[in-house]
């Protein structure tokens, strides 16, 4: 989260030196462009975080019966490609105000940043290096019970914990699972499940402000995301292993936020401008493959899912009925 706040104040802090040299306000279209950057650099980043999120909702198409209940953690793995680690400052921006050429995203290489420069050469800048980060983790603990007519409910939580100076993080996410197949005569006898699933995550996060030397101001910066996943489920159970397969649509949006202004040195910044910045929806088709394999009341699962941001889950849990 440094690395994000970081680009935030350095873009912030050019666009006002520029000002300051020029005697004249920042214009409306060059704030549009730092917070199109901004979007550029920090999204794959949230979009990852919303891919974790939308895998661990099942491990069968079948849902619990009455009463039937599970308690099952996930590991969910996104794995980083290629095409999400740069992006054009030319394809992102608008005019000449900033030029440019590749540059990497927040998950991209840790060595490869762009010049980028105001018009007429006045400031130049250089884009943030990447992380180098080829795959994020996302753990996912959450609570399935059974309900009637082939309907099950599955609800995520983690209370507001803080994390350091990395601020507050908060998870709640429900979701449903519905029996299809009780509603088509003569095909609900044929021995394979199928279920309609969605689910919806919701991740709130309080960071306190950073600059580059590590200087917290009073304000509070917000990076919220929301995950929406919906997905046609078929399984079938042999024994103590259930293969199934999946195929569905992806969801995600990400709200920044940033309160107050930020403090460079002795100056203040305002930063009215990005309160309640949405950045563009991601939208994509899924496809799931994976198993579960039963001992007892034991249930272990892996799966791996198909789409712009590939996903590796692996998991266990107790599940009853």
């Amino acid at each position: 989260m440094k690395k994000i706040l970081a680009l935030v104040i350095l873009i912030f802090i050019t666009l006002n030196t520029y000002s300051q040299q020029t005697g004249t306000m920042v214009p409306a279209s060059q704030v549009a462009n730092a917070k199109d950057l901004i979007e550029a650099y920090i999204s794959p980043l949230g979009n990852s975080l919303a891919a974790g999120l939308n895998n661990g909702w099942y491990n069968t198409a079948k849902p619990h019966k009455l009463g039937g209940f599970d308690l099952t953690f996930t590991a969910n793995f996104v794995l980083i490609n290629d095409e999400v680690k740069t992006f054009k400052i030319d394809d992102v921006v608008e005019g000449n105000f900033f030029s440019g050429e590749s540059t990497p995203t927040i998950l991209g290489s840790s060595d490869a940043n762009a010049d980028v420069d105001i018009e007429g050469g006045t400031t130049v800048f250089k884009m943030p290096n990447g992380l180098d980060i080829p795959t994020i983790p996302v753990p996912v603990l959450q609570v399935g019970i059974g309900l009637i007519k082939g309907t099950e409910i599955d609800i995520r939580y983690v209370p507001e914990t803080k994390f350091g100076k990395a601020g507050q993080v908060s998870v709640l996410g429900f979701g449903i699972k519905h029996d299809l197949l009780q509603w088509l005569p003569i095909v609900d006898k044929i021995p394979i499940d199928l279920a309609i699933q969605a689910g919806y995550t919701k991740v709130d996060t309080d960071i306190e402000l950073i600059d580059a030397n590590g200087y917290i101001s009073p304000g509070i910066a917000n990076l919220d995301l929301s995950a929406t996943t919906v997905n046609l489920i078929l399984s079938k159970k042999l024994l103590m292993f259930t293969p199934y397969v999946g195929v569905g649509y992806n969801s995600n949006t990400t709200v920044f936020n940033v309160e107050n202004k930020f403090h460079i040195g002795n100056q203040w910044i305002p930063v009215a401008d990005l309160k309640e910045y949405e950045f563009s929806s991601n939208n994509n088709f899924r496809t799931n493959i994976g198993f579960r394999f039963n001992i007892a009341v034991i249930a272990l699962q892996a799966n791996y899912t198909f789409s712009e941001y590939p996903t590796a889950t692996l998991g266990i849990g107790i599940s009853v009925r």
